[in-house]
């Protein structure tokens, strides 16, 4: 049975990275995009990876332009733009899709283990957000409507586990 550990991705500077780095690590998955009306979530994601990061918590940014072309811009664009105007220091990754024929794999996981809304495997909107336990498996999906701060119980409790 695979588990998030069975992917790679890469940095937003182009390193690439297995994910199996972050084994036994609770990790937070997000598609993000820097101009969308969900973009200040940017500072939710950055206090949960400050409160809980040196507890187990991994928080993922995957930059996305699927969703009205929000995010166009390169991946030194979008970095700088997120450290700047975020002060994000989770790691990003490099620009993907979510969503299509081109998702990237570990997207295309995600999507089949945790559908969303009436049982629906895409991606609605730049922000949703994946939470998956220390054994790697996901266990839950969010809404882009769903605050960072609204998931800290459920990010408590995956920590305890």
């Amino acid at each position: 049975m695979p588990t998030v550990y069975d992917f790679q991705a890469q940095q937003i500077t182009g390193q690439p990275v297995d994910l199996s780095q972050n084994k036994g690590q609770v990790m937070l998955i997000v598609n993000t995009a820097s101009a969308c009306g969900f973009t200040p979530q940017f500072a939710g994601l950055e206090t949960l990876h400050k409160t809980y990061g040196e507890r187990g918590l991994v928080v993922l940014g995957f930059p996305c332009n699927q969703f009205g072309g929000q995010d166009p811009a390169s991946n030194d664009k979008i970095a700088e733009f997120c450290q700047l105007n975020y002060g994000v220091s989770f790691p990003m990754m490099a620009k993907v899709d979510v969503n299509g024929a081109d998702a990237h794999p570990l997207y295309q996981w995600l999507c089949a283990e945790a559908p969303g809304l009436l049982g629906t495997k895409a991606i609605k909107w730049n922000f949703t957000k994946f939470l998956v336990g220390k054994d790697g498996q996901v266990l839950k999906r969010y809404a882009p409507t769903d605050t960072p701060a609204s998931l800290a119980k459920d990010i408590v409790a995956a920590l305890a586990a």
